[in-house]
C-alpha cells in the first residue's frame, strides 16, 4: 500500500497552520480508511524561519497537544534555522522524506490549491505516473496584471527553450523514482518549476479550483515574484546570452552601413546636419550595453553562488529522532 508524504512549507503562518493540519489530517485520514493509502502516512511542515508562532504550532500538533486536533494522521515537524525562501523550504521537506515514502505531495500552508484532488494524483501515481501536476483550471481570482503576465512568462519560458506546465505552482506529487532523480540535482539556484519537466517519467495532470487565501496574506509581493521569474529564466536558458551575440552582429552591420552612408554623404559634399541622431545613437547603444552587462551579471553572479557550494538550508531543530 503507497505511504504517502504530504509536505507543507510554512512562512508566517501561525493564522492558519490548525485549520491546515485540520482539512488536510481529516483529508488523509479517510484515504487510510478507503485503503488508498498506508496508515503510517503522515503530514511534514517546514518552518521556513518564521517569527511569529508558528513553529510553536507545528510541535504542538507534531506532539498532538494542540487544542482542537482532531486530525488521525501523524505530523511532523522541521525548523530551518532562517528565512531560505520557498524552494528551499520544499527542497528540505523533499530530502528529509526521500527513501521513508512512496510518494510525496507538495502543497501550500494556505491550502488555496485545493487538497481535495490529492486522491485524484493518488490515482494517477497508481496508474503508473511518477510525476502528478496540480494544474489550475482556471485563474478568475487573479487581477488582469497578474493573470496576463504570468501568462506572457510562460510563453516566454517556453520560446527561451524552459519546458514549463502552464497554469502549475508547486503543487505536485513526485513518486520515489521521481523523487531520488530530483535530489540529484545539485545546484544551489533551485526552481523546482523548471526542475521536475526534465525528469522525464510518466507525467499527468490533475485540475482543481485555486481558491482564495481565507486568513494571512501572499508571502510574494510583486519583487518576490519578479526576482522569482528571473531565476526562472536564468537557471535553465543561455538564450539572452546567445541573444546579445546576434545583437552585437546587428550593431556591427548597422555600424556598417552607416559609415558608407557618411562617406557617400561627405564625397558628395553635403553638409551631415548629425547631431540630433547621433546623440540618439549614443544613447541607444550606451542603453543596450549596459543591459547586455546585466544579463550577463546575472549569470556570472549565478556561477559566483554556485562555485562556493554552501549549504542550501540548515535544519535548527526537529519534532523527531532521525
Amino acid at each position: 500500500m503507497t505511504r504517502l508524504a504530504v509536505i507543507v512549507p510554512c512562512f508566517e503562518e501561525e493564522a492558519v497552520i490548525h485549520h491546515t493540519h485540520e482539512v488536510l489530517g481529516r483529508l488523509l485520514g479517510r484515504m487510510i480508511e478507503s485503503g488508498d493509502i498506508s496508515d503510517d502516512s503522515y503530514i511534514l511542515y517546514v518552518d521556513d524561519g518564521s517569527s511569529d508562532g508558528t513553529w510553536d504550532a507545528i510541535a504542538g500538533i507534531s506532539s498532538g497537544s494542540a487544542d482542537g486536533d482532531a486530525a488521525p494522521v501523524a505530523a511532523k515537524g522541521i525548523r530551518l534555522s532562517r528565512n531560505f525562501g520557498h524552494q528551499y523550504a520544499l527542497l528540505a521537506g523533499m530530502e528529509q522524506v526521500a527513501g521513508e515514502c512512496d510518494a510525496c505531495v507538495t502543497i501550500d500552508a494556505d491550502l488555496q490549491d485545493d487538497p481535495s484532488v490529492i486522491p485524484e494524483m493518488i490515482r494517477a501515481y497508481k496508474r503508473g505516473a511518477e510525476v502528478v501536476y496540480g494544474v489550475r483550471s482556471r485563474r478568475e481570482n487573479d487581477g488582469w496584471f497578474k493573470k496576463h503576465s504570468a501568462h506572457a512568462y510562460y510563453r516566454l519560458l517556453n520560446l527561451l527553450g524552459v519546458e514549463c506546465i502552464y497554469d502549475h505552482a508547486d503543487y505536485r506529487l513526485l513518486g520515489s523514482r521521481a523523487l531520488e532523480s530530483l535530489l540529484e540535482y545539485g545546484e544551489r539556484n533551485v526552481f523546482l518549476r523548471g526542475m521536475v519537466p526534465q525528469l522525464g517519467y510518466r507525467q499527468e495532470k490533475v485540475y482543481y479550483h485555486r481558491g482564495e487565501r481565507k486568513e494571512g496574506c501572499s508571502k510574494y509581493p510583486v519583487g518576490k515574484m519578479l526576482e522569482f521569474a528571473a531565476d526562472g529564466v536564468t537557471s535553465f536558458s543561455v538564450t539572452p546570452v546567445r541573444m546579445l551575440f546576434w545583437l552585437g552582429l546587428l550593431f556591427m552591420a548597422t555600424a556598417i552601413g552607416m559609415g558608407i552612408y557618411v562617406f557617400f554623404r561627405y564625397f558628395k559634399g553635403e553638409t551631415i546636419e548629425g547631431w540630433t541622431s547621433l546623440m540618439l545613437s549614443i544613447w541607444f547603444c550606451t542603453g543596450i550595453l549596459l543591459f547586455g552587462m546585466g544579463i550577463l551579471g546575472e549569470y556570472v553572479g549565478k556561477i559566483y553562488v554556485e562555485v562556493k557550494k554552501r549549504p542550501r538550508y540548515k535544519i535548527s531543530e526537529t519534532t523527531f529522532i532521525n
